[in-house]
């Protein structure tokens, strides 16, 4: 089950990394598309090559943890998954400390389209922290019968 979880969010994150670094214009999974200022950027020579430079930064990043979190799904110990799945829980919980706030506040000034898409990326996030979550239960109170 662990191994399950870590590889599903591994797939749902790999197709985010092929977006980022192939179709950073699309507004589809974590694509640029959906923040208007984006395209307006492309005019500017020097606030795009930084956009670019940021948006393949989180690319390469997201595409080191997830080839982390392949190995330790096929190779790692319950222990190891657990701690990876508690590791999972707590960094993509500071979306709500930083991004959330930032998105929901150029949600409101119309800065993104679809309007209202920080709300669907809030409970996205939320969908994932709390599958995370009940997985890692599970997990730690069968723990004795696993080991």
């Amino acid at each position: 089950m662990l191994s399950y979880t870590l590889l599903a969010f591994c797939l749902l994150e790999g197709l985010n990394i092929l977006i980022l670094y192939f179709a950073p214009q699309s507004n589809k999974g974590n694509g640029m598309g959906a923040f208007n200022a984006y395209e307006r950027a492309k005019s500017n020579s020097e606030v795009f090559p930084l956009i670019t430079y940021l948006v393949n930064w989180v690319a390469g990043t997201k595409l080191i943890f997830v080839l982390l979190l392949i190995g330790i799904a096929f190779t790692g110990g319950t222990i190891v998954k657990l701690v990876s799945i508690a590791a999972l829980i707590v960094s993509i919980s500071t979306f709500y400390w930083r991004l959330y706030p930032a998105i929901r506040l150029m949600d409101q000034q119309d800065s993104i389209t679809p309007k209202g898409y920080s709300r669907t990326l809030g409970m996205m996030i939320g969908a994932f922290l709390l599958t995370f979550t009940i997985v890692f239960l599970i997990a730690v109170f069968n723990l004795p019968k696993q080991m």
